[in-house]
């Protein structure tokens, strides 16, 4: 398979970089590169190919970037022999490509998603363009290495991996006449999308360049020449994106124009030489040794595992036990060389709802990073139809050909180059919870997968999503919409405008709802899309990286918001009709319909559909446990019921206080009073309330058990701050006659050093009694009211946060001794049961003992 450029092109907008400066890029910059001695007089690792070896005692330090000063050096790798007794490849890198694949699917662990799934399309007879991928095991011993330099041995398999790739696709890299261009791209056995660095274009310099714009045209080489200084900087050496599109702004407004793509060749050769400046402002030079430019850009994909971005990533998706990312170095394929060449991404099923139908977008005349970066709004893969008619055929067979293969909805990159499709890239692809429940059971009734499989697609948090709120219809029937996007996530959000990670994260930890507005996500803004409930994007389509995250992780998105303004450093959304949004404004986010909503829309929880009755049903077949819900409320309890939960594992208690401004009065009573008459006298209103709410989810739960936990935070979390605390303090020093100042003491008292040991729980119990008889009466009086009806209950009283034999013993006595009163005056009697739950350290080392009160 051949992958040479031939003639045309037209230069493309500019990628945007994610690249960050760190401590490793700044140390792979400013320092000279590693060398070790190998054996045989061979040459050192990190030593550029063509480059005498020399003795150990004697050798040359190579720098990170050639001498401006000198000549750019073209490199001949065929004329350089292979240090003899080297290491043997296979362990570290396995080539790929023209019907060859030294991996396959079953090693993802060890190739990462993207090297494994590579292997496999190459190995069903799919064009990939060659190469070779470096294992996880290297980049877990590059990083207990930590001296930023591959491992001994690593290095030399990769010049071995490239020269097969070189014989695969016919072209040398570094050989102006015949240049072979590289992508690195990182790839984890668990997708981590965008979280990780990538380099395109890598082998250009300035004699490459100049053949490949004698082979291909000049504007197509010279725009490909400063993507490529620009990524390049920005990911390898920690420059600044900003200095690049400084100088790309100055060129389009010295040459009239707005759009990157609209620069001739003339003023992309005027560009790259400016780019040489950002170099040299910077303090560097630009490397022009293809094979320096390799293998630093394959240690900056293994920086990028530990880069702030992806910790936080892997923290919020839990994802753990990794060894690290594979490294995966392929001939490039052009979707920028004209208006036959294209760049997409592209599900194979509707990855929001689920559809079976293709789901994704391309570019014309664009490199694979345009579609993601936001920069260009890419067009339905639908067009590609009649763009360029023979590709899309492919491609849809392809399609087919990989769901197929995997049995699984696959996520796909793709390039067309010069009307040849090439296949990039497939994975299992991410989807929402709607979607993932009607793929499975699709799927089964195609006859692609049993039901057992369907039933193991889909996860835990695609459930979770399936429960989001919606907006009611009269919501949105009288709500104003301001702007309309595209539906990149489905559900609900409404939330307070932050513009930034930072405050995103800042209304969270003050438990306010917050919508991250961006122009558009990037990497960095993980953080922020964690904490939000919502994003909004001006820019992007449904595969940018706000849409793909937010996906996955089931939040609300719109994204590509036509009409809408986003101003980050001054907090200012513009939106149509003259609507102005700033911090602490709010909005609502309709991510099913793409629909911006001025204010607070009303919210309902969702509704079961028919495909997830179906699929529960299946569930329901095969397991083994058996499911009990949290709920608080009746109406939280009839939702668990309808969602075929077996039971209540927990009601908290506590949460029926704050239904009504009433029932929070009466508790504040309980808690301030300064004897057990005044705190008889709260309880009583407490009883009314809790009894009432007991009865109703023991109708709702009727033939089920219920586990009702007894009052446990600790009291001052029942009182309110600042003014409202004053007006607290005053009413009650008013109510009882009692001086403020002495008020304000027990508050003062209230306050814990240590809320899960201190006075709370049991231990508040046991110092009133009539606490803890208060709820049990109002359990076993709502429980003997609801038997009465004909509906069989099971109460189990819970009593929290134990922490010795005797607390539960004391607690047991007088909760029993409470519910025996109940049942007299009932003449009703009642299956309960009396235990604890182990939540402090000292309960779980006492257990033993205290299960013998239990």
């Amino acid at each position: 398979m051949t992958t040479g450029l031939n003639c045309g092109g037209k230069p493309t907008t500019a990628t945007r970089s994610r690249g960050r400066g760190d401590a490793a890029r700044t140390k792979r910059a400013m320092a000279p590169s590693q060398t070790k001695a190998i054996s045989g007089g061979a040459r050192q690792q990190g030593q550029p190919n063509g480059a005498a070896a020399s003795s150990a005692s004697g050798s040359k330090k190579f720098k990170t970037g050639q001498d401006p000063a000198q000549p750019p050096r073209l490199l001949d790798i065929s004329a350089d022999p292979l240090p003899t007794g080297m290491v043997s490849r296979a362990p570290k890198v396995y080539v790929f490509g023209a019907g060859r694949n030294e991996g396959d699917a079953s090693m993802c662990d060890l190739l990462g998603g993207k090297g494994a799934n590579l292997a496999e399309m190459s190995r069903i007879g799919l064009s990939v363009p060659p190469g070779f991928t470096i294992t996880t095991a290297v980049c877990a011993e590059y990083n207990r290495l930590g001296n930023r330099d591959l491992p001994l041995g690593v290095w030399e398999d990769a010049l071995v991996g490239l020269r097969e790739v070189e014989a695969m696709a016919g072209l040398k890299l570094g050989d102006a006449a015949s240049p072979l261009l590289l992508s690195v791209r990182s790839g984890a056995a668990i997708s981590m999308p965008g979280m990780l660095d990538t380099v395109l274009n890598l082998g250009l310099n300035d004699l490459v360049v100049e053949g490949l714009a004698a082979k291909c045209g000049a504007a197509f080489a010279y725009d490909s020449y400063r993507r490529f200084m620009d990524m390049y900087g920005c990911v390898v050496l920690g420059m600044s994106h900003e200095s690049f599109e400084r100088e790309l702004d100055a060129v389009k407004r010295e040459a009239g124009v707005e759009k990157d793509n609209e620069l001739d060749a003339e003023r992309l050769r005027a560009l790259c030489a400016r780019f040489k400046g950002v170099y040299r402002e910077a303090g560097l030079s630009f490397p022009e040794d293809p094979l320096e430019q390799m293998r630093l850009a394959i240690c900056a994909v293994f920086d990028s595992w530990n880069s702030a971005r992806a910790i936080k990533y892997r923290e919020v998706q839990k994802i753990k036990g990794l060894r690290g990312t594979a490294v995966n170095v392929q001939a490039m394929a052009y979707g920028n060389m004209g208006d036959t060449s294209a760049t997409g991404v592209l599900f194979t099923r509707d990855a929001s709802t689920g559809e079976n139908r293709l789901y994704g977008e391309y570019l014309i005349n664009a490199q694979g990073e345009d579609v993601v970066a936001g920069i260009r709004t890419p067009e339905p893969i639908e067009t590609l139809r009649e763009r360029i008619p023979e590709a899309y055929d492919e491609l849809l067979r392809n399609t087919r050909i990989l769901e197929e293969h995997y049995r699984d909805m696959q996520d796909i990159e793709f390039t067309v180059q010069e009307g040849k499709l090439y296949m990039l890239q497939c994975r299992s692809g991410k989807r929402t919870g709607v979607a993932a429940v009607k793929i499975a059971t699709d799927m089964v009734r195609e006859g692609l997968v049993t039901k057992r499989e369907a039933v193991n697609m889909v996860g835990a948090d695609h459930l979770d999503q399936l429960l989001h709120p919606q907006f009611t219809e009269e919501a949105k029937g009288s709500g104003e919409v301001v702007a309309t996007g595209l539906p990149a996530s489905p559900g609900a959000a409404v939330g307070v405008v932050a513009f930034s990670t930072e405050e995103a994260e800042d209304l969270q930890s003050r438990g306010q709802p917050a919508i991250l507005v961006r122009v558009e996500t990037s990497p960095e803004d993980v953080g922020g899309m964690a904490a939000a409930q919502g994003i909004l994007t001006e820019r992007g389509g449904m595969t940018s990286h706000a849409a793909v995250v937010a996906r996955g992780w089931g939040k609300t998105c719109i994204s590509g918001a036509t009409g809408i303004k986003v101003n980050e450093q001054d907090g200012v959304l513009e939106c149509g009709a003259g609507r102005v949004y700033r911090r602490g404004d709010w909005v609502s986010l309709d991510g099913s319909e793409g629909k911006v909503y001025d204010g607070k829309l009303a919210v309902q929880a969702a509704k079961m559909t028919p495909e997830m009755e179906e699929f529960m049903g299946w569930v329901d077949e095969m397991r083994k446990l058996r499911v009990l819900a949290n709920a608080d409320t009746p109406e939280d309890a009839e939702k668990a019921r309808e969602n075929g939960a077996e039971g209540i594992g927990l009601v908290r208690t506590e949460h029926m206080f704050f239904k009504t401004e009433e029932r929070l009065r009466s508790v504040r009573r309980m808690i301030m009073a300064a004897d057990e008459a005044e705190r008889r006298k709260a309880l009583d209103e407490i009883l009314v309330f809790q009894r009432e709410d007991f009865e109703g989810i023991f109708r709702a739960m009727r033939g089920l058990p219920v586990t009702i936990r007894l009052l446990d935070p600790p009291l001052h979390e029942f009182l309110p701050e600042g003014k409202e605390l004053e007006d607290l303090v005053g009413a009650i020093s008013l109510e009882t006659s009692v001086p403020r100042q002495e008020v304000l003491q027990r508050v003062e008292k209230l306050q814990e050093v240590n809320p899960m040991l201190g006075f709370r729980g049991c231990r508040l119990a046991i110092a009133h009694p009539e606490i803890a008889r208060t709820q049990a009466r109002a359990v076993l009086e709502a429980a003997c009211n609801a038997q009465r009806e004909g509906c069989e209950v099971f109460p189990d009283i819970m009593v929290p946060l134990v922490g010795s034999r005797a607390e539960l013993a004391n607690q047991e006595r007088v909760i029993r001794q409470e519910c025996e009163s109940v049942m007299r005056e009932k003449g009703i009697r009642v299956d309960y049961k009396v235990g604890t739950m182990i939540e402090v350290p000292r309960a779980a080392l006492m257990a033993g003992q205290i299960a013998g009160d239990a």
